[in-house]
Order: C-alpha cells, then sequence, then structure tokens
C-alpha cells in the first residue's frame, strides 16, 4: 500500500495561514504554513519538527509521519489493512484538534529514538465545562496502536501520557493544591491506565498475549469534581483487568516535554503546575509583549487564585495521586515554576502619536511615541533605516516597563549616552532636532528626546545635557569624558637569560 505525503481530506476544512518561524532565536526563519487559529509558538514548534530548513506544511507533514506508519504497520502486518484507513482518520483529526501528536522523534523519521505519544489534556474539555472521558479514552487507544507499530511491535513497554494537567485543572475551575484537583487527577490517570491496557489487550487478541492481565491496583475515587469520569475511569480498568492477556509490561508514562507540546498548545508538561498566569510572546510586528495564558483565558476572573504559585509539596501530592496508575516513574520537573505574574491591566487605545524624523550620525532614525488622554507616555516604537538590531528589542522591554508604572527617567539614566552596536550603533551629529546637536547612538538620541518632550527642558537639560562633540565619535568609548588608555602600549624590557641566572641567588 503506497503511500504519499498529499493533505488528508480532514484538512480540507481548515484555513491555513502562511509565515515564518524559527526553531530557535538562532535559526534562520523558514516558511510554514498552519492553521489560521494557531499561535506563533506553534509556528515555531512545527518549524523545529520538521526535518531540514525548507518550506513546511503542517498537513503536508503529518501525512508523512502517518504515511510512514501505516506503510510500516502493513509491512510487519501489525496493521490490519481494513483498520488502516480509521487509523489514519483517528491520528489526523488528533492533531487538528491539537488533543495529540507523536513525540519530536517520530516527526523528525529518527527511526533510532525511543517513540512517545503525548496527549494535550485542555483539549479535550468540552462546551459545556466538562471533560470528554470517552473521547480521551480513544485516544489512548489510538496512541498505544500507533506506539506499537513505531516499535515494530517489540517493545515491552510503551510511552503514552498526557500534557498539561495544570491547564485542564484551571479549565474546569480547581485549584492545582486542592483536593478536589487531586481527585481528577486520580481518575483520569486511572482512566489513561485502564484505557490502555485495553488497547494493548486487544493487540493481544490479534497478536498474542506477552504480559496477564493486570488484577491489582488502587481503586480510583468513587466521585470527583468531573461528571462522569470516575465511572470511566472504573469501566476501563474492569475492562483490563477482564481481559485474556495484554501485548505490552506497561503503557502509561508521563515524559518530557519537547515540541510535540508546543504544537498541540500545551503550556506545562505531564503534571507540573502552571508557572504563572501571563506569559511574553512576539505579537504580528516581532514586538515582545505580555499576554494571559492559555489557561487564563479559560480561568477568565479566576485566573490569578487558580494558576497562583504552588509549594513543592503541591507538586509533590499531585504526583502521589498520579504515581500508582504510572507504569513508570514521573520524571523530575527541569525547574521549579516562576512565581505567577498578575495579568496585566488592558491598555488604552493611545489619544494621540508623536513621531520625529532625525538622522543620526548618518542614520535615517524615526521615533513614534503614544500618549495617553492624560498625555503620559505609553509606548515607544523606534526604527532606524536598513536595521533591525537590539536596540529595537529593548524597546520592547521598555513598554512593558512602562505599562507597569516604571517611571520614565529611570529609562532615560539607563540609556543616556549608550554607545555601541547594542544602543543602535550610530553616533554623531543630529540632523532635524534643534534642541539635541549630537548623540552617542540612537538609544542616547531618543531617550534623551523623550526626556526634554515628557520630563521637561530643564529637567533634562540640567540631568542630561549635550555630550561633547568629541565624545560623539565612532573612536570614542564608555561614557562621555571617560576614555582609557589606547593599545598598543610598549612591552617591559625583557633581561637577558644570563642576566636572569646572575639574579638567582641560593637559598638555604
Amino acid at each position: 500500500m503506497a503511500r504519499t505525503t498529499r493533505q488528508h481530506p480532514i484538512w480540507d476544512g481548515i484555513a491555513l495561514r502562511r509565515t515564518r518561524a524559527a526553531a530557535d532565536p538562532d535559526s534562520d526563519p523558514r516558511p510554514v504554513a498552519l492553521p489560521a487559529t494557531w499561535d506563533e509558538g506553534a509556528a515555531a514548534a512545527l518549524a523545529s519538527l520538521a526535518p531540514g530548513d525548507g518550506p513546511v506544511a503542517l498537513p503536508a507533514l503529518a501525512a508523512a509521519w502517518i504515511g510512514r506508519l501505516l506503510a510500516k504497520g502493513l509491512e510487519t502486518r501489525q496493521l490490519d489493512p481494513v483498520r488502516a484507513p480509521a487509523l489514519e482518520v483517528a491520528l489526523h483529526g488528533l492533531l487538528a484538534q491539537r488533543r495529540g501528536a507523536p513525540g519530536a522523534a517520530t516527526w523528525r523519521g529518527e527511526a533510532r529514538a525511543e517513540p512517545r505519544f503525548v496527549l494535550n489534556l485542555p483539549a479535550f474539555l468540552d462546551e459545556a465545562g466538562g471533560f470528554d472521558s470517552a473521547a480521551y479514552a480513544r485516544a489512548v487507544g489510538t496512541a498505544v496502536e500507533a506506539l506499537d507499530i513505531l516499535c515494530g511491535g517489540k517493545a515491552a513497554r510503551l510511552r503514552v501520557g498526557f500534557a498539561d494537567l495544570a491547564g485542564l485543572l484551571a479549565g474546569l475551575g480547581l485549584a492545582y493544591d486542592s483536593a478536589e484537583a487531586r481527585s481528577v487527577a486520580t481518575c483520569l490517570s486511572a482512566l489513561t491506565r485502564g484505557a490502555a491496557e485495553c488497547a494493548s489487550a486487544r493487540i493481544a487478541d490479534r497478536l498474542g498475549a506477552r504480559e496477564p492481565a493486570a488484577l491489582l491496583w488502587p481503586a480510583p475515587p468513587a466521585d470527583c469534581a468531573v461528571p462522569g469520569l470516575a465511572a470511566a475511569a472504573r469501566r476501563a480498568l474492569d475492562l483490563a483487568g477482564a481481559s485474556h492477556g495484554l501485548r505490552h509490561q506497561g503503557c502509561f508514562a508521563l515524559t518530557l516535554p519537547d515540541a510535540a507540546e508546543a504544537l498541540l498548545g500545551a503550556e506545562t508538561g505531564g503534571l507540573a503546575p502552571a508557572q504563572g498566569a501571563t506569559r511574553f510572546a512576539h505579537d504580528v510586528d516581532g514586538r515582545v509583549a505580555e499576554r494571559p495564558t492559555r489557561a487564563a483565558l479559560r480561568a477568565g476572573a479566576e485566573a490569578a487564585r487558580l494558576l497562583a504559585p504552588v509549594a513543592e509539596a503541591a507538586r509533590a501530592a499531585m504526583e502521589a495521586a498520579v504515581a500508582p496508575y504510572l507504569h513508570a516513574a514521573s520524571p523530575a520537573p527541569l525547574a521549579r515554576p516562576q512565581p505567577a505574574r498578575p495579568l496585566p491591566p488592558p491598555r488604552a487605545a493611545a489619544a494621540r502619536t508623536q513621531l520625529w524624523r532625525v538622522v543620526v550620525g548618518g542614520q535615517r532614525v524615526t521615533l513614534q511615541a503614544a500618549e495617553s488622554a492624560e498625555g503620559s507616555l505609553t509606548s515607544i516604537a523606534l526604527s532606524v533605516a536598513g536595521q533591525r538590531g537590539p536596540a529595537e528589542i529593548m524597546l520592547q522591554a521598555v513598554n512593558i516597563g512602562l505599562a507597569r508604572g516604571v517611571p520614565l527617567s529611570d529609562y532615560v539614566s539607563a540609556f543616556a549616552y549608550a554607545q555601541g552596536s547594542m544602543a543602535g550603533g550610530a553616533v554623531g551629529p543630529v540632523e532635524g532636532d534643534g534642541d539635541i546637536l549630537c548623540a552617542t547612538s540612537v538609544l542616547d538620541w531618543a531617550f534623551r528626546r523623550l526626556a526634554l518632550t515628557y520630563l521637561g527642558p530643564a529637567e533634562a537639560r540640567a540631568l542630561w545635557p549635550d555630550p561633547r562633540l568629541e565624545d560623539c565619535t565612532v573612536e570614542s568609548a564608555g561614557a562621555p569624558n571617560d576614555r582609557g588608555p589606547m593599545l598598543p602600549l610598549p612591552l617591559p624590557q625583557q633581561p637577558s637569560p644570563a642576566a636572569r641566572r646572575r639574579s638567582f641567588r641560593l637559598v638555604g
């Protein structure tokens, strides 16, 4: 059964958008195409998951690894040809709904790496605020079947796990450090294990059992905050226990996240608590902005409470609730979560803007300042003709600080008389600004210009006067009037070997 990388029909009704994304800041951006509603984090993840450095479209990339999986299953006779189309639809459907995907190694075709499959828990929340237990159990079964094929039917243990438990709990209105949240996590883990072992038993019925059915496990809670979840967990465990044998020693294991979680939109790995209610992300113009997390958007007005920082004991208690159902120990957290930040207040639209266009040291510079209705500075945009560099990136952080109430004078003190490429590079006379005659850099001019406009000419000229012309040259270094010695320096004269021997004295 030959496979191609043509787009599967399941993607036909999904609008795609094209953008450019890089796997990391040091990589060159590549063209990517992904669903229009998916964010830039997913675009970067897609760029990371695709081998090579050329253009990549999510539907075609998914068709590639799914095609390899189906072809391998048919070749090894692990996959019934009648079952193949349904498995293909199930795998494309999990990805299109951002519910599940294999780990990065499968996307990249790394045959020697141990495969894994992750399910994004918040994606199974339904419109009524509940959890779709039936769809989740089916997804677990699909993951087990896919991993068994990827391992060539030889692996005794598979690695099916979930991600973003913290995001799911926030969507359900439950605080991570609560008994109700631990009961939900316990039922969810019991359902995962039961559904995984049921899938392993189905494979064993067709290809032969290698392990006895598991009969001993802690009883899950009789009830929890999610309607139907506890009953679904008990039913899955009972079905697994009644089977004639299993194909695998274990299937349920939480693993460290990779780009697959980012592609699905999972914000935390495994059972880790949330790192806060906000995150830093690039907007459509490439500027850094602080935005609510997906978990915060789901939690609404309760985000600050539900996503508040938790003690290490809370994570340990959550792990203790989940551990009895895992087939492998949960990985240790890579780092302690950072304290949650309060959601920033919505920023009012600028009442008006001011624009300056000047030439600094031969470079055309444009500075735009947005003001509130009261006339106070709210944000800054700076551009240098033909450049996009560190100076603009610094201003993105400045805008976040201004939104949080950092005084403009603090930034003027930090950036006035700044020099070097990190400060914008250009240095020399200023043309087009009658108040500032020369500048040591683009940032120097920009922040002294802002000081004159928003802090008052008297204060600005007293605290930050024009530097001397000799300080506004390419050869100048450091702050104005602060020049160090210039190399080369004369080296000290070295004595001859004979002179050094004569200087030795016998001690003893």
